[in-house]
């Protein structure tokens, strides 16, 4: 995604001209409103043409067009992203229920192996599964222990290689 101005221009520039000309036709109506206002006919006597009138209205007709439709796409695409979202937490919760399959973890194993891959503490785990820290620390070593594993990095490495393994192979 781009960070700077240029790239930003550069990225959909019909987007900046009708932008622009937007900026343009707000300051033409700006200042005609001021000059009927204040009564300053040479502030508004440039604006006093119904041509100019009729094309900066068709410009900004124009703008409003193009301007849904971008924001349509952009609901579209929001839209997508969700669904592509929604399927990778799936997959993700698959991946991590197939390997606590495989390592034949204890439903309280799985609490705690799902709690230290969430990036809780010990202390935190053990508050919400009402129990003492010595016994989230002895379900840890279990599930370490089951997977192959020394600690809780390599445990979260697992799933990590996997899903990016998966994401480069359908790439």
């Amino acid at each position: 995604m781009p960070t700077d101005f240029s790239a930003l221009v550069r990225q959909n520039p019909g987007l900046w001209i009708l932008f622009i000309l937007q900026a343009f036709c707000a300051l033409f109506f700006g200042l005609d409103a001021l000059g009927d206002l204040i009564g300053n006919q040479s502030l508004a006597h440039w604006g006093e043409s119904d041509v100019m009138e009729y094309l900066i209205t068709g410009v900004l007709v124009i703008s409003l067009l193009f301007t849904g439709r971008q924001l349509l796409t952009l609901l579209d695409r929001q839209k997508r992203l969700e669904q592509q979202m929604q399927i990778a937490s799936g997959a993700f919760a698959e991946l991590l229920e197939a390997h606590f399959d495989a390592w034949a973890l204890t439903p309280s194993e799985r609490d705690v192996a799902l709690m230290a891959i969430k990036g809780l503490s010990i202390s935190d785990m053990a508050r919400l599964r009402e129990t003492k820290d010595g016994t989230i620390k002895a379900q840890c070593n279990a599930v370490y222990r089951k997977a192959g594993v020394t600690g809780r990095p390599q445990l979260l490495s697992v799933f990590i290689e996997e899903l990016m393994a998966d994401g480069l192979a359908t790439s």
